[in-house]
């Protein structure tokens, strides 16, 4: 499996471009697995399930249609982007299982920094609590998404994948409804008074990955 970081900021439809072909590539078997780590410049991506009144401010940064599962996301500097380019004809071919297994690879990424990251049921993406700002109006604990999901499947291979929020411009999100979800909100591991770089979740992202996906063939 080739792991691919890049470096500055990379467009868009360039790694669309880039995902299209190796995903056709691996689906022939004539390339091997890859996962890339980047960033792209602000925008904004819609979903197959994105509904337009979501996009609260639509001029600000330019909007592609991603065509993976999910609704609205942002992508920015200080977000790293890890586009997943994996065959599940020889991992199984059980999508529920590998956005499981994407979520957990996630949140033990997460745990490098010793952030406690959870899963929700109906808000997809990772989770942390907010013990440090005020109860919700029904009196629960608030909580923010620290990280983003949204995968797309072409003859069982996938692409797209996630994003960890290290230290974007928050308030960047605020041109859309994060994944159409109003009553929470967006944090970063430095919004969480955590040092952390891109450098340092590469490394926290390659050294757990092994840890939830086994070698093909294993």
């Amino acid at each position: 499996m080739e792991w691919k970081i890049t470096d500055g900021l990379t467009d868009y439809t360039d790694a669309v471009a880039f995902m299209e072909a190796r995903v056709a590539a691996i689906a022939a078997g004539e390339a091997d697995e890859c996962v890339w780590l980047l960033e792209h410049p602000p925008l904004y991506t819609a979903g197959t399930s994105a509904r337009i009144e979501d996009l609260t401010d639509p001029d600000r940064f330019p909007v592609y249609e991603a065509k993976r599962g999910g609704e609205y996301t942002y992508h920015g500097p200080g977000q790293r982007v890890a586009y997943v380019m994996l065959d599940l004809n020889k991992r199984g071919k059980d999508v529920r299982r590998f956005v499981k297994q994407l979520e957990e690879w996630v949140i033990a990424a997460l745990a490098e920094f010793n952030v406690h990251g959870e899963i929700r049921e109906g808000r997809v993406g990772v989770w942390v609590k907010r013990n440090d700002k005020p109860l919700t109006a029904s009196g629960q604990t608030a909580e923010d998404k620290v990280a983003a999901i949204g995968l797309r499947l072409r003859k069982w291979v996938s692409f797209h994948g996630i994003s960890i929020n290290v230290e974007p411009d928050l308030e960047h999100f605020s041109g859309i409804v994060p994944c159409g979800i109003t009553e929470h909100g967006v944090t970063s591991l430095v919004d969480l008074g955590l040092p952390v770089t891109l450098a340092d979740v590469d490394a926290a992202l390659q050294k757990t990955f092994s840890e939830v996906f086994a070698p093909v063939g294993a």
